[in-house]
């Protein structure tokens, strides 16, 4: 697939049952993350406002680069591909399984638990990751 500035914005081709059973999990994971945060308060909510965040932090880096519109520049797309892959944050809601850390493993889990609810709800919108251009694959 090739771009051009004029082209503008694309979304990912994904099909539509893909797209449908993203939302659905996006759906189930932000009733998951709210009964988490509910549940425990405190700093739970806090990563959970901030695994819904941080993902898109990366498109902080390298930010003034060139690049056209709907495109990221080249210095961002690994950092948004790695942040947007749902291995990490699934990674990072297995650190629950360290033992001995009952005061970090509940916060640590919602954040991942929000973090994989970003990547769904992205998913569900069309948004996936990127080329080594920048462009939505």
């Amino acid at each position: 697939m090739t771009h051009d500035a004029a082209e503008g914005a694309v979304r990912s081709s994904a099909s539509r049952p893909a797209r449908v059973a993203w939302g659905l999990l996006s759906a189930l994971l932000l009733i998951w993350v709210v009964f988490e945060a509910v549940k425990h308060g405190g700093w739970v909510i806090v990563a959970a406002v901030a695994g819904v965040v941080a993902p898109d932090l990366s498109f902080l880096v390298g930010a003034s680069g060139p690049h056209g519109h709907g495109q990221l520049p080249r210095k961002t797309v690994p950092v948004y591909n790695f942040v947007h892959r749902p291995v990490v944050a699934l990674a990072v809601m297995l650190t629950c399984l360290v033992p001995d850390s009952p005061g970090v493993a509940v916060p640590l889990f919602t954040f991942g638990l929000a973090w994989m609810q970003h990547i769904a709800s992205d998913r569900a919108f069309g948004f996936g990751l990127r080329t080594a251009e920048g462009w939505q694959r």
